[in-house]
């Protein structure tokens, strides 16, 4: 879904001149849209790609200032509304004009979750009225504030943009401890079939890299995987070669 993935040094340079492009920006009906789609492109995404603008939803309540329709005459869960910027699964977006209540924001978008779908349902939730910006992390509980020009300095809590969400680990982790073994297996092997010394914990070292860089998406997400899957015969004859 992402492409082309654009480096962080790149990603904070966008940041900067997205933060001074809109520093007069006030209106939401003027310019949210706009201001969205550049938002995206900070992180060298086409927004068409992967979110959409008005969402339909059904919600808890309606909301006649956002254009909701009630279709009960008692309101509640016939009522329908638009989410302002919806990724499925990953983000709601609401936006407000500067000065703007961002609480209300919020809880806007919190009301839309009753209408979504397990799967549709965000991890993150950012609202903003131009000049301020709050997101929410779902999962995680935490919200995160800043203004418009502390954008940049704040661009690694964006990391689910790109596939790059940062995940905790711990040293008793049992995936960490199938990891250290695997690659004990791969030591005792390649041993075994005459790589010794320095040329043998090269080689480890630079393969334990690549699987790093591959899991934390330091190159395109999976890229070591599709390879091996889409370049390498089945019964591994030729893995060796291709390492």
């Amino acid at each position: 879904m992402i492409q082309n993935r654009i480096s962080w040094n790149e990603i904070k340079s966008r940041a900067i001149t997205f933060s001074r492009e809109y520093q007069t920006a006030e209106k939401e009906n003027a310019e949210a849209q706009t201001f969205w789609n550049d938002f995206f492109y900070v992180f060298g995404i086409d927004r068409r790609r992967v979110a959409s603008f008005e969402h339909h939803v059904k919600k808890l309540s309606p909301n006649p200032s956002k254009g909701g329709e009630q279709n009960s005459p008692f309101g509640g869960r016939g009522a329908t509304g638009r989410i302002d910027l919806f990724w499925k699964g990953v983000l709601i977006v609401e936006h407000k004009s500067k000065g703007e209540n961002l609480e209300k924001a919020f809880d806007q978008a919190i009301g839309y979750f009753e209408g979504l779908k397990d799967y549709e349902l965000p991890k993150f939730i950012l609202v903003s009225n131009f000049q301020q910006f709050r997101l929410y992390d779902v999962l995680e509980r935490k919200v995160h504030a800043f203004a418009l020009d502390e954008f940049y300095q704040h661009i690694s809590l964006f990391g689910f943009m790109i596939g790059a969400v940062k995940k905790e680990t711990r040293p008793d982790d049992p995936l960490n401890i199938e990891a250290a073994e695997l690659m004990a297996t791969i030591h005792d092997q390649l041993f075994e079939s005459g790589y010794k010394g320095e040329v043998l914990e090269l080689f480890l070292v630079r393969i334990l890299f690549l699987f790093f860089a591959d899991d934390t998406a330091i190159f395109q997400k999976n890229q070591l995987l599709e390879y091996v899957e889409q370049r390498t015969s089945e019964d591994g004859s030729d893995l060796g070669m291709h390492l």
